[in-house]
């Protein structure tokens, strides 16, 4: 388990690296889970013991969101105040990944469709 962690943090650190040194706009960990999705997928499978570790973190990810809950309480005067950019923003992302998701699938069903003919 301690070697899943440490992998899972070093791809975490690389995608932290990367994106201060290319100044992207994209955080960090995106990079790193990025980074890991490639390699997982050019090695073709994932090992069992990351597959467990994964899992492990997996079943306590509602333990994640408890610094993003304590920050809102933090912040409630702010978002009280601002209250009609973040549901702006909120309505507008949703329908956002909706839309791409139901377009991904979309293009996926058709490939699938072609692949069986």
């Amino acid at each position: 388990m301690l070697n899943a962690i440490t992998l899972l943090l070093l791809f975490q650190l690389a995608g932290e690296a990367i994106a201060l040194l290319l100044a992207l706009p994209v955080p960090g960990p995106v990079i790193g889970m990025g980074l890991l999705f490639a390699t997982l997928a050019l090695r073709s499978g994932v090992p069992a013991e990351l597959r467990s570790t994964a899992q492990n973190l997996l079943q306590h990810l509602s333990l994640l969101f408890v610094p993003a809950g304590v920050g809102v309480m933090l912040h409630a005067r702010r978002m009280a105040d601002e209250w009609l950019p973040l549901v702006v923003a909120l309505v507008a992302s949703t329908f956002l990944t909706i839309a791409i998701t139901a377009l991904v699938l979309r293009a996926l069903d058709v490939h699938e469709e072609e692949e069986r003919r």
